[in-house]
């Protein structure tokens, strides 16, 4: 039996309106190792965003190496496999990969290429072992696929689609040609498939979002598992359970709190999916939206912020709960924000977010929630500025263009941060 635990999306050196993560996020590590060696896990896969960002703060890195020495420590035998995200810098996880390698620590940042610039599949293959040493598993440990690393592509065939589906089948040959009989094939991918549910606030797209939405045959039914991030919220992929998000082990936005955060135990048992279970994340920091159920008039948020519990005495603030306050305004409040926050004073709960919305520009228009520009995304701003310009909707050829855009400004910025 191989035991392999699936998580990814850990965001080490988040913050969120401007608060850090990382008692969260030391928190969840400690858990980590304990769940480890609790269910026995012979395999730890992180499927990508280790990192929130291509250049992390030291102490995200500290986290990273500490929680490292901490598992091998507790389970010497352990393979750990990370596998770069779009928020990684991959030449900054390869810098210390043939170090990690000596202590069992396999780390894969960008696809590996051979001297004819060929992309190197054999050096994805990682083999796996259960308790007793055995092989008894390849898995094909494929990062996220920059625009840089697709192959050309002829015809009229989606150029990204397609460039990615060519990648991982060089892969799957190179694994099918080394596996056995009976031994089992694991897969990794950090991307967005057809079918996945996406929170907006906080997941970055990749290239077009739901334009160029994997499909499903990417992974051919010789695999046993598949291991995915890049959506924070745990699914399955359509109704294949073998295809898997774990999701993120801590909500990385507001929007994310009703969400299952969790890792996936995954058994494999003569070269087969014997079963797959999720196991909860402890969260160390609630978050609390004041009213649940949308936004609310002003004198109604004041009656229940007085409804809210006191803070008790010597409470670690790290751990206080965060809240965010909607409240929809029929006139202008200069003075909102102090207002409440005067209210909140010596309850549990900190104010983390003030969400306002203000009547539409008609009698009948909907209630419309006022955005901050750190709360738009690149598209947005740019979909925007494009409706005043053009006074039309964004063409697709010109939404398509300015997505790749910002993907090769992302990706200069890891080739610079890579080489800091």
């Amino acid at each position: 039996m191989l035991r392999i635990l699936h998580t990814a999306d850990w965001h080490l050196g988040h913050t969120l309106h401007g608060v850090s993560r990382e008692v969260e996020h030391r928190a969840f590590l400690v858990w980590l190792v304990e769940c480890i060696a609790r269910e026995s896990i012979d395999v730890l896969l992180v499927a990508g965003d280790l990192f929130d960002s291509a250049n992390p703060p030291a102490s995200a890195m500290e986290l990273w190496y500490d929680f490292i020495a901490a598992a091998k420590a507790r389970a010497p035998a352990l393979n750990l496999i990370f596998v770069a995200g779009n928020h990684d810098s991959a030449a900054r996880l390869d810098a210390p990969c043939a170090l990690l390698r000596a202590f069992g620590v396999h780390v894969v940042g960008r696809l590996p290429r051979g001297e004819d610039g060929a992309i190197d599949a054999e050096r994805l293959l990682i083999p796996l072992r259960d308790a007793r040493g055995e092989t008894v598993a390849h898995c094909a440990a494929v990062p996220y696929i920059r625009p840089a690393d697709l192959p050309a592509v002829r015809g009229d065939a989606d150029p990204y689609i397609e460039g990615v589906r060519q990648v991982y089948a060089s892969v799957f040959r190179a694994a099918m040609s080394r596996r056995q009989l009976g031994q089992a094939l694991v897969a990794t991918g950090h991307l967005y498939m057809v079918d996945s549910a996406v929170s907006e606030l906080s997941e970055r797209r990749i290239l077009g979002g739901s334009q160029q939405a994997l499909p499903h045959t990417l992974f051919p039914r010789s695999l046993t598992y598949v291991a995915l991030g890049h959506m924070h919220l745990a699914q399955a992929v359509g109704a294949d359970e073998r295809i898997r998000y774990c999701g993120s082990p801590i909500p990385l936005a507001l929007d994310e709190e009703p969400y299952p955060h969790q890792v996936v135990v995954v058994e494999i048992d003569a070269g087969r999916l014997h079963r797959q279970r999720s196991v909860r994340v402890p969260r160390m920091v609630e978050i609390w939206r004041l009213p649940s159920d949308g936004y609310g008039r002003l004198e109604d948020v004041e009656a229940l912020i007085e409804s809210l519990p006191l803070l008790e005495v010597g409470r670690d603030d790290a751990t206080r709960p965060f809240l965010e306050l909607r409240v929809h305004l029929g006139q202008p409040e200069p003075a909102l924000r102090q207002r409440l926050a005067q209210r909140l004073e010596g309850r549990l709960p900190r104010l983390l977010k003030l969400s306002v919305s203000v009547p539409g520009p008609g009698d009948a228009a909907p209630a419309s929630p006022l955005r901050t520009l750190s709360e738009l995304s690149a598209e947005e701003v740019f979909e925007a500025r494009c409706r005043e310009q053009l006074q039309c909707e964004t063409p697709e050829a010109l939404r398509r263009a300015f997505g790749e855009l910002l993907v090769e400004i992302e990706n200069a910025t890891d080739v610079i941060s890579g080489g800091a």
